[in-house]
């Protein structure tokens, strides 16, 4: 049997809640009535609706607010706006918050019943389009895990005899063959982490990683991050400069993952920059979103390969490339920070260096101070 969709109203006009309720009466639904915002965006956490009805005018909380929380808390949540006071300015303010559709005041029932119909095959279209997309991204993850696995242990067979047979020949080598070998060691080298890389974004799981969250500081974060990087900047000669705005309030996160992310920003910045230059790492809060930005004077990403450098194994079509690179790096420190409810973006100019910026929701108490 078909489960029940579930339907909340939100208006401050008793009459209006009835008659929606009874034009609703008889179908396969779940009904539940909210008499203003305060009380619909309680219910909107306890009932977990699939389509909403919302008055904009209301006293207290706004019709516009409850779209803008309903669409923080779970934005699969059809909204469809009622009100009397319907102009084109607040339909577009609807819609730019979040609305799906709009029905002026008065409206007959073969209407609302109408709008109905087209919100909730609205929300069976977003579920489903949700479920064929992680089911797609499962099948594409277990196919790469299962090759990745395959192909570990015969490279890993391959390596130990290749060393072992170094072993024995070495005094019979000339020095071109040593070099032959050598570079055959690194390629192996090279698979395996490619390897390693690859697995560890398999292993990324937004799930497991937000079960760890906690309170925690990105300054010990930025800290962490930069002492992880030091022997590489040191080997090339490059300063790194941090610069934390304090008190910073904290985030919401899971801190291992944060400062990986963290680290393969720093990294790359280095990878990228020149040597005896400079690194710059930054931290300040602006409206209940903590910043952090990384910037060098390197060699910068073309305007053709921005666009596709969060994406996996992309190592860029155009630019100076300086170092080896698996193209992971990045697309591992995208679903780290998405999985903290966060966004990464980027800011560059072909040979004049790059900037990216990580964006974290702070917590609304308790200042890192």
């Amino acid at each position: 049997m078909e489960s029940k969709s579930k339907i909340l109203i939100i208006d401050d006009e008793e009459v209006v809640l009835d008659s929606c309720t009874q034009i609703l009466k008889g179908g396969n639904h779940q009904i539940a009535t909210a008499m203003g915002g305060d009380l619909g965006l309680k219910l909107i956490r306890d009932f977990q609706p699939d389509l909403v009805f919302i008055d904009l005018k209301m006293p207290g909380i706004s019709g516009f607010e409850v779209l803008e929380k309903i669409r923080e808390f779970d934005p699969t949540i059809v909204t469809l706006v009622i009100t009397g006071y319907a102009t084109v300015d607040s339909a577009v303010e609807a819609m730019k918050n979040g609305a799906y559709d709009f029905l002026p005041k008065p409206f007959t029932p073969d209407e609302f019943r109408l709008i109905t119909q087209r919100g909730l095959d609205k929300r069976r279209l977003v579920l489903e389009t949700i479920s064929l997309r992680r089911e797609k991204e499962m099948l594409r993850e277990h196919f790469a895990a299962i090759v990745a696995h395959e192909l570990k242990a015969p490279l890993g067979a391959v390596q130990q005899n290749l060393f072992g047979l170094m072993d024995e020949l070495s005094i019979q080598l000339t020095e071109d063959q040593n070099n032959r070998f050598e570079r055959m060691k690194t390629n192996i080298n090279d698979l395996i982490n490619l390897i390693h890389t690859w697995l560890r974004v398999l292993s990324v799981d937004v799930r497991k990683i937000q079960e760890k969250f906690e309170p925690t500081s990105v300054t010990a974060i930025i800290s962490k991050a930069i002492n992880n990087v030091q022997p590489h900047a040191i080997r090339k000669d490059i300063e790194i400069i941090s610069s934390v705005k304090e008190p910073l309030r904290l985030v919401n996160g899971d801190e291992g993952t944060l400062v990986e992310a963290v680290v393969n920003i720093l990294s790359n910045a280095i990878k990228y920059s020149r040597v005896g230059s400079q690194v710059f790492i930054k931290a300040e809060e602006t409206e209940d979103v903590l910043l952090i930005s990384v910037a060098d004077t390197g060699i910068g990403i073309s305007k053709e390969d921005l666009p596709y450098i969060f994406n996996d194994f992309y190592t860029g079509k155009s630019g100076q490339v300086v170092e080896k690179s698996s193209g992971l790096g990045l697309a591992i420190t995208r679903r780290i920070i998405e999985a903290h409810n966060g966004s990464i973006s980027v800011e560059s100019e072909l040979g004049k260096g790059s900037t990216f910026m990580i964006r974290l929701p702070t917590l609304k108490t308790d200042l890192n101070t």
